[in-house]
C-alpha cells in the first residue's frame, strides 16, 4: 500500500466513524469532507473509488436495519446449501478456490519446528496486512498497524519455526481476494494450526457468501453444536486468517456488529465494502 493509499484509507475510516457518531444529525457531504480535510468533490471521489458507492449508500449498508434484513432472509442461500453438503466433505462449495489443510500433530504441538515460514507486508482496502505461508499454503494473515508487533505475533504462534521475509505464490493468490471477482480466483491453499473443532468452525465461515451475514448461534447450530455458541465464538475469535476466512460476517443476533480481533470499525467497513459489491445497484 502506498503512503497515499494509507492516508486515503485512514481518511475514509475517520469519515465513516464521524458519520456513524453523528447519524441523527444527518451530516451532509460538505460537513463530512471538512472533517477529513478534503474538498467535497475530492472526498466523494476517493470514497467512491474505495467503496464502489457513495458515502450515503455506504451508510445504509452498515446500518442496523440492513444487518437485520440480511439475518431475516428466508430464501436458501449459498451458506445453507454448502452446509447441507457436509463440512467434512471434500466437495464443499468453497473448495473450488479455498482449500484448508490442518497442520500435522507434530507441527501443531512443537511450535512449528522444521517449518519454514515466508512472510510479507502488503496493502489492502482495509490497511496494511501481513501474510505468511509455509511450503503447503498460507498459515497466517493479519492486519498490521505496526510491522514489528505483527512479526512478533507471528513468531509467538510458531516460536520454533524459521522465518524469511519474502512473498511467494501462496501469498499472492491469497491477496488477490481483495482485487478479483471471487468466481475468478485461483485455488487458495491454507495450512492452519488449529484443533479439529477450530478447523470445522473456520471451514464453516467460508460458506457464508459475500454480502451475507450469519450469527454465532446460527453457525453453532449449522455445524451440529447448537449449545456451543460460546465455543464457536471463541474459535471465530482465534481465526488466524483475516478477511479470507470471513469471521467479520458473523454478528450478534440483534444485528449489532459485535467485536472483532482487528477492530470493530474495520469489521464494519468490511461488511459495508462487501455489501456495496453485491447490493449497490439495489439502493436508490
Amino acid at each position: 500500500m502506498s503512503a497515499q493509499d494509507q492516508i486515503d484509507y485512514q481518511r475514509i475510516a475517520k469519515a465513516i466513524e464521524y458519520i456513524q457518531s453523528n447519524f441523527k444529525l444527518q451530516p451532509n457531504l460538505d460537513e463530512v469532507a471538512e472533517k477529513v480535510n478534503l474538498s467535497p468533490a475530492h472526498f466523494q471521489k476517493i470514497f467512491t473509488d474505495w467503496a464502489g458507492t457513495s458515502p450515503k449508500k455506504f451508510l445504509q449498508f452498515i446500518s442496523l436495519e440492513h444487518a437485520k434484513s440480511l439475518l431475516k432472509e428466508e430464501k436458501a442461500t449459498l451458506f445453507d446449501a454448502a452446509l447441507e453438503t457436509g463440512l467434512s466433505s471434500t466437495s464443499r462449495l468453497h473448495d473450488l478456490f479455498v482449500n484448508i489443510e490442518g497442520m500435522s500433530p507434530a507441527e501443531y504441538k512443537n511450535g512449528g519446528k522444521n517449518l519454514k515460514i515466508n512472510y510479507s507486508f502488503s496493502g489492502s482496502p482495509f490497511g496494511e496486512i501481513m501474510t505468511a505461508s509455509t511450503e503447503k499454503g498460507v498459515c497466517y494473515m493479519a492486519f498490521a498497524e505496526n510491522k514489528e508487533n505483527a512479526l512478533r505475533d507471528l513468531v509467538n504462534k510458531f516460536p520454533n519455526a524459521s522465518f524469511f521475509e519474502t512473498k511467494d505464490e501462496f501469498q499472492i493468490n491469497a491477496l488477490s481476494i481483495f482485487h478479483k471477482d471471487w468466481t475468478e480466483l485461483n485455488t487458495i491453499k491454507l495450512h492452519l494450526k488449529g484443533t479439529d473443532f477450530q478447523l470445522k468452525v473456520w471451514e464453516s465461515l467460508l460458506t457464508i457468501p459475500l454480502g451475507k451475514l450469519s450469527t454465532y448461534g446460527k453457525l453453532a447450530e449449522k455445524i451440529g453444536s447448537a449449545k456451543a455458541s460460546r465455543a464457536v465464538g471463541t474459535a471465530i475469535g482465534s481465526n488466524p486468517v483475516a478477511f479470507l476466512i470471513p469471521c467479520h460476517r458473523v454478528i450478534q443476533s440483534t444485528g449489532k456488529i459485535g467485536g472483532y480481533m482487528w477492530g470493530s470499525d474495520r469489521k464494519q467497513m468490511m461488511i459495508g465494502w462487501e455489501s456495496s459489491k453485491v447490493y449497490s445497484d439495489d439502493l436508490n
